[in-house]
């Protein structure tokens, strides 16, 4: 497997989307921190303060805000149902793989918020056919899950009348599509920009045989024009208040009883990261066959950036878990009616040089104790 060029501050390679070294070999997420940290975030907070009382009380919801149960958005809702008191519409993609552990803390948070809750799942014949697709075409099948996420919501915000949508983490925490010095819409251009691979749902009726324009309304983003007509805002949470996700898992678990749970190719001790999606392992995977980086990368790097591991603690955690096969592959290439050899064929022709994988030295992960009730085919045997 290839030596790639890293970060001199974090692990970051030079196989990462959008990543950028300056003179002293620093990526541009580190230098997204530096900015981060400088910021007058109280400044920022009044301006959350004005944001929220220019919608409070124009409809029967002052906002949206998408939920899946994760650490991120169970913050956000929080957050901002305690601090302002708001009344959201809180909106949920059931992308068809949420783990049962995930599932126990959407019902607990509802319980303990009291929010209006609607959720929605699409077809899944329809799902199965853009997984297969996408990952054929760009060696990343959750093109369904993302654009889902990202364009429902907003669908029903024009349904609803709200122009308010409020989000978790800004992209300039973790990625460099944007930067900090930047005013971070969550709007179509970002949508188009990177969520939906370049690809359209207009693009995925063409590609699929059997699947027509109308199967496909649900990952549409809405007209400009009727949005435009709720003088809609969408932004991240993350924009106002400085984002820490420890610190912000401590408040969850304390407050709203949120638990975490083992993730594949993920340490024990960040058991909240990526806890509500049966298929993150092979996510993961697939992002290490392409760039030579997996979650736990994502998550050192995070933790050098704030001070909590050294580069060489990082690098050691990074050597032990990132890069396994995950024992859910098994599954999910029953679901999408793919062979291992296929697999890995599709994935490597996605390598970003000059990273070259090597499948000969890749060593098998260990089963979640709860991969067995994830039943990801439960009515193969009938069909």
């Amino acid at each position: 497997m290839t030596d790639l060029k890293r970060c001199t501050r974090c692990l970051l390679p030079e196989t990462a989307d959008t990543i950028v070294f300056d003179e002293q070999g620093v990526c541009s997420v580190c230098r997204n921190h530096d900015v981060k940290i400088q910021l007058d975030w109280d400044a920022k907070k009044a301006q959350l303060d004005e944001l929220i009382e220019t919608y409070r009380g124009k409809g029967s919801y002052d906002c949206v805000i998408p939920f899946s149960g994760g650490k991120d958005s169970a913050f956000t809702l929080w957050y901002l149902v305690t601090h302002y008191k708001i009344k959201p519409l809180v909106i949920s993609w059931d992308h068809g793989f949420y783990r049962p552990g995930v599932l126990r803390n959407r019902e607990r948070i509802q319980q303990k918020l009291g929010v209006d809750f609607l959720s929605f799942t699409p077809n899944k014949q329809v799902v199965k056919k853009l997984m297969a697709e996408a990952l054929r075409r760009k060696g990343d099948f959750c093109w369904h899950c993302h654009t889902g996420i990202f364009a429902f919501p907003m669908q029903m915000a024009v349904r609803f009348g709200v122009g308010l949508v409020f989000w978790g983490e800004p992209n300039a925490e973790y990625q460099s599509f944007y930067s900090y010095d930047d005013i971070e819409e969550v709007d179509e251009r970002r949508f188009n920009r990177y969520v939906n691979l370049g690809i359209t749902a207009e693009d995925m009726a063409g590609f699929i045989d059997g699947v027509d324009e109308r199967d496909l309304e649900p990952y549409v983003y809405p007209k400009l024009k009727d949005l435009m007509r709720l003088n809609y805002r969408s932004v991240c949470l993350g924009s106002y208040i400085p984002w820490d996700v420890k610190r912000q898992v401590e408040i969850i678990e304390t407050e709203l009883g949120w638990e975490r749970d083992l993730v594949e190719g993920v340490p024990p001790e960040y058991g909240y990261e990526k806890i509500e999606c049966a298929v993150q392992g092979v996510r993961d995977y697939l992002k290490y066959i392409k760039r030579g980086m997996g979650r736990t990368n994502h998550l050192v790097n995070i933790d050098i950036r704030n001070g909590r591991l050294t580069r060489e603690q990082g690098e050691a955690i990074q050597a032990q878990y990132d890069g396994k096969r995950p024992a859910s592959l098994d599954e999910f290439l029953g679901y999408v009616k793919m062979d291992e050899e296929e697999f890995l064929d599709v994935a490597m022709q996605h390598q970003v040089t000059p990273w070259e994988f090597d499948p000969t030295k890749v060593e098998k992960g260990e089963k979640l104790p709860d991969q067995d009730s994830w039943n990801l085919n439960p009515f193969e045997e009938e069909a």
